[in-house]
């Protein structure tokens, strides 16, 4: 369903630091990430996923959309911004965790879209 809650992720200084953390405090499970990037986080409700060399980040919520392409060009057309930056990765990588895209709305709060990989 477009605009659920698909996916968070934790931008963090040291990832191993943060996964001793939140295994300890929640008792979540990690997976080495795409490309050995950070790792995947699995929570029961959501997909989660946890990356560094971000310091003081906030975590990043990720809307679901159908079609990312329409989903950017949209949030163009109402005044919000679109971060150039590729937070996609390769195409396994697409083809697993679906693309995601960086936002901000017309008041520059952040958001992030993600379209789910299509089924196999």
């Amino acid at each position: 369903m477009s605009g659920e809650l698909a996916f968070v992720e934790f931008g963090v200084e040291d990832v191993d630091k943060a996964r001793a953390f939140y295994s300890g405090m929640f008792g979540w499970k990690f997976e080495p990430g795409p490309s050995g990037q950070g790792y995947v986080i699995s929570l029961p409700n959501v997909g989660a996923g946890i990356h560094g060399s971000d310091p003081g980040a906030a975590p990043y919520l990720f809307f679901r959309v159908d079609d990312i392409d329409a989903a950017v060009e949209k949030v163009l057309e109402l005044g919000g911004t679109v971060d150039d930056t590729d937070v996609e990765g390769d195409e396994e990588s697409i083809a697993r965790f679906g693309r995601f895209k960086l936002c901000s709305d017309d008041q520059g709060s952040p958001f992030g879209l993600h379209q789910p990989p299509l089924p196999m």
